[in-house]
């Protein structure tokens, strides 16, 4: 049992008539105590915090008294005000951190607020889910003591005139407690995680890999799977385990892992322990905590309220931009397999901010959800309504019934005639016939989604399959800056991005 997350015995709350796991009462808790720690800050006096704190229904006072924010909203009315280093503005103190932050779309970096309040309100998240490895069966708990490589991004941070600011991993890498270090778990240590080029830090990695009894490996699949490739190259390995034979978990989140969960298994020489989660820019917002769990265990009462906006016409417009007053409900009155947009307020002065990505409750009694996409990365030129989620799903399906890996892929919607076709782009390096692949991700998406199905009757005329070497989809991230660390590529394709996308195909031709 986790020392943070200390529950009553069934007959004690029984008696007391105390829910065992109430997540309105927890959210409602969570809630009070961010408007009280906030009142006397700038946004928490222009939002009168004392009067929401002393309201019958707090939740819902909050939620008619404070607008919901995008980042640009909250960006330019309030966070550039903490960029240039005014206390109290929506935390109180002085920001000393901003996580750099560009999504998938975005070519402008986005200025995340991090407090030293966050960065210990996620630490406590995860030490949450170290601690629930305790209840898995069949998996070496000797494990947990050994190295733990955490590939993310440089803790060698921007210094700005007040701040420091960098990727979020840097930053929570930075902050490591003191311990955890001195037992010389953390892996690849603070000088090799300093280094600011992706290319030089791999090889570092990659150099110092023989010295490394590793138990855990955290990142995104894609650049770990690129560092795995090149330590058994490098060594003429049949697989990682010969070099890390106590290697059993991977600690991995901020895209599915569906798609690379093929390319991962052929590096391997014994089955590890995949455990998912939620950690974004703005906090450490859902983890795995159950062996074989449908999803991921909302973080409820760690400093966090959530709210959630229906992903449908009535709220957002046709380029996922949210209308300016969304209707929004807490977890305890959304339904289950329904797509919503994620909201969240924090200890680092986020209110009611749309982080941008949807998610869907899937298991009720454990609070737990999946992630489903981002509102921007979504296709639905002609009433679709195909979702990240589907595209994962089929590729998922594609690849098992092919024995190949497909670990990137992007999705375009283009014109087509008078009407409107898809244009998927697919990273494989396996033999693999475009045609094929075209006619099955149809028909698996067919099966997955109805709107899907109508529409390719009418005005989704076409679907295109071009089929490119994995390497493509690295150089292209490389060429945009976002090679390694927490950088993703973005499973839709519009506007700037898509027409930079082309360009370099052509180059590439």
């Amino acid at each position: 049992m986790s020392i943070f997350d200390i529950r009553l015995p069934k007959t004690i709350a029984k008696a007391l008539n105390i829910p065992l796991s109430d997540p309105r009462r927890q959210q409602i808790k969570v809630l009070k105590k961010l408007l009280k720690k906030a009142r006397f800050t700038e946004f928490g006096q222009r939002f009168r915090f004392d009067e929401i704190v002393i309201s019958k229904h707090p939740g819902k006072k909050f939620q008619q008294m404070v607008p919901a924010y995008d980042y640009n909203k909250i960006y330019d009315a309030w966070w550039y005000k903490t960029k240039e280093g005014i206390p109290d503005v929506c935390w109180p103190g002085q920001i000393k951190y901003f996580a750099l932050s560009s999504g998938t779309s975005d070519a402008t970096s986005k200025y995340i607020p991090i407090t030293k309040d966050l960065i210990r309100s996620n630490t406590i998240t995860s030490f949450r889910q170290l601690l629930s490895l305790a209840k898995y069966e069949g998996v070496p708990k000797s494990a947990v003591g050994k190295g733990w490589l955490i590939l993310g991004g440089s803790t060698q941070l921007q210094k700005g005139p007040t701040y420091f600011a960098g990727d979020l991993s840097g930053i929570q890498q930075k902050n490591i407690p003191f311990w955890f270090q001195g037992l010389g778990l953390y892996k690849p240590g603070k000088k090799i995680a300093a280094v600011k080029d992706w290319s030089t830090k791999l090889e570092e990695v990659v150099a110092n890999a023989p010295n490394w009894d590793i138990g855990f490996i955290v990142g995104v699949p894609a650049w770990l799977q690129l560092c795995m490739e090149k330590v058994i190259e490098r060594y003429n390995l049949s697989n990682i385990h010969e070099m890390w034979p106590n290697l059993s978990f991977y600690v991995h989140g901020g895209v599915a892992m569906e798609p690379y969960r093929k390319g991962f298994e052929k590096l391997l020489g014994q089955p590890i322990t995949y455990i998912e989660t939620y950690l974004a820019s703005e906090g450490f917002l859902a983890y795995q905590n159950r062996q074989d769990a449908k999803g991921m265990h909302l973080v409820l009462n760690n400093n966090m309220f959530f709210e959630f906006v229906p992903f449908d016409d009535n709220n957002f417009d046709s380029e996922g931009n949210m209308v300016d007053e969304p209707e929004a409900y807490m977890i305890h009155e959304i339904e289950e397999n329904k797509d919503y947009a994620i909201l969240i307020s924090t200890n680092a002065g986020a209110w009611r901010y749309a982080i941008g990505d949807t998610v869907k409750l899937v298991d009720r009694e454990h609070s737990e959800i999946i992630i489903t996409g981002r509102t921007k990365h979504f296709l639905s030129l002609v009433g679709e309504h195909l979702s990240v989620d589907n595209m994962n799903k089929a590729i998922e399906m594609v690849s098992d019934d092919l024995n190949i890996s497909i670990p990137e892929f992007t999705v375009a919607g283009v014109p087509h005639g008078n009407f409107f076709a898809h244009h998927w782009y697919l990273a494989t390096d396996d033999k693999a016939n475009a045609q094929d692949l075209r006619n099955r991700i149809d028909a698996k998406l067919k099966e997955l989604n109805d709107d899907y199905e109508v529409e390719r009757k009418h005005a989704l005329s076409d679907v295109m399959v071009t089929v490119l070497p994995e390497l493509t989809f690295m150089n292209f991230m490389k060429l945009k800056g976002k090679e390694g660390g927490q950088h993703k590529f973005p499973r839709v394709l519009k506007g700037k991005m898509l027409e930079d996308w082309l360009m370099f195909l052509k180059h590439q031709a």
